[in-house]
């Protein structure tokens, strides 16, 4: 099993900064890689970015290239998403997930391990 614990999410205006950061803990070495997914309100769970943690391959949603930037530091089990130029479109829960296997498609079935959610919410 592997746990997940999201930090960092809150309140921010249009144009602002935020870091997530999440946390895992358990049987770690058992992820191939590890992605943030986000639901806003009536909407489905749609994904944001992944990173392999072996290789650092990234992927990103169209929604938030060149402003969102996923990484990892291996040694403390941690993902990070640093998130710029940020809108209030962007507001909803953000999940931090882990897979097993590399996602194909970045759909969050792929991803085996949640975390409970950070609200972060942008102000026009």
């Amino acid at each position: 099993q592997v746990q997940l614990v999201e930090s960092g999410g809150g309140f921010v205006q249009a144009g602002g900064s935020m870091r997530l950061s999440c946390a895992a803990t358990g049987r770690t070495s058992s992820t191939s890689t590890m992605g943030w997914f986000r639901q806003s309100l009536g909407k489905d769970r749609e994904f944001v970015a992944d990173i392999r943690l072996s290789s650092g391959l990234t992927v990103y949603a169209d929604s938030v290239k060149g402003r969102f930037t996923i990484s990892r530091d291996n040694a403390k089990n941690t993902v990070y998403l640093q998130m710029n130029s940020l809108k209030p479109e962007d507001t909803a829960v953000y999940y931090c997930a882990a897979a097993l296997r590399s996602p194909i498609l970045a759909r969050s079935y792929e991803f085996n391990y949640w975390g409970q959610g950070t609200q972060v919410t942008v102000s026009s």
